[in-house]
Formats: structure tokens, C-alpha cells, sequence
């Protein structure tokens, strides 16, 4: 006999502005996975964090992503998986220096796309991703 298949939950936090009704979730949690939309550059109250710096920006990503780790009661050694869209290849290193801020010895693994086109013309960096609670480091 098989068990049912997890319920799949929405995440929220505070420090980091939900989309319009309708659109889609930022995170969401199926069982002891979580998946989490693209985060961008922008504020608790959707501003612009960065305007033209690309390291800003990937920092502010950063941030709003970790928020939604630590509200799934997890922690950024538990990612497991990222994607990075950049407006500019050239972005790279700023990514890179901010990434090494909020990410330690294991790496996830990561897909990093140059030369996109974002949601809005000001955005500059966009991360995704996805993790399992728990299984990183002690």
C-alpha cells in the first residue's frame, strides 16, 4: 500500500513582498522539499534595491532568498539546487562575490544564465531554487 503523496504548502515571510493573488507562489513546501521562485532585487515593500549594481542586487536576491529558507525551517546549507539569470553575463563576479557570502563549503549545484530578459528593465539578477529541510550540514 502506498502512502499519500505529501500536501504541498505555502510559504510567507515578511521581509520579502508577495506577488498579486493569482500569480504565483514565492515558496512552497512538499513534505521535506521546498521550492522557491525567482528573487529579485526589491524590498519588504517591492522598491528597488540597487539600482544599476549588480552585485546590490544579487546581494538583495540573496537575501530574499535566505528569508525563504529560514521560513521553511531551513538553512542555506540545505539548498540543494540554484538558477541564476543574469541581464548581463558580464554580472558574473559581483554574483559570485555576493553568492560566496551566503553559501559555504558545499555548493548547490547551480545553472547560471547570461544575457536574459527580466520581468522588469531595472532588474539585473533573478535566483530560484530549491532545497530539502534538513539535510545539510550540522
Amino acid at each position: 500500500m502506498t502512502e499519500p503523496a505529501p500536501k504541498k504548502k505555502r510559504i510567507r515571510t515578511p521581509l520579502v513582498r508577495e506577488p498579486e493573488p493569482g500569480l504565483w507562489s514565492n515558496c512552497i513546501v512538499v513534505g521535506d522539499q521546498f521550492f522557491i521562485a525567482g528573487m529579485v532585487a526589491r524590498d519588504p515593500q517591492g522598491k528597488l534595491v540597487g539600482s544599476g549594481d549588480p552585485y546590490a542586487q544579487s546581494m538583495q536576491a540573496l537575501r530574499n532568498f535566505k528569508a525563504y529558507v529560514e521560513a521553511c525551517g531551513a538553512t542555506m546549507d540545505d539548498v540543494v539546487r540554484i538558477t541564476i539569470n543574469l541581464t548581463d553575463i558580464r554580472f558574473r563576479p559581483a554574483l559570485i562575490e555576493a553568492r560566496r557570502q551566503f553559501f559555504r563549503d558545499d555548493f548547490p549545484t547551480a545553472v547560471l544564465v547570461g544575457d536574459v530578459t527580466l520581468a522588469s528593465p531595472e532588474l539585473l539578477v533573478e535566483i530560484d531554487g530549491h532545497g530539502i529541510i534538513g539535510c545539510g550540514k550540522a
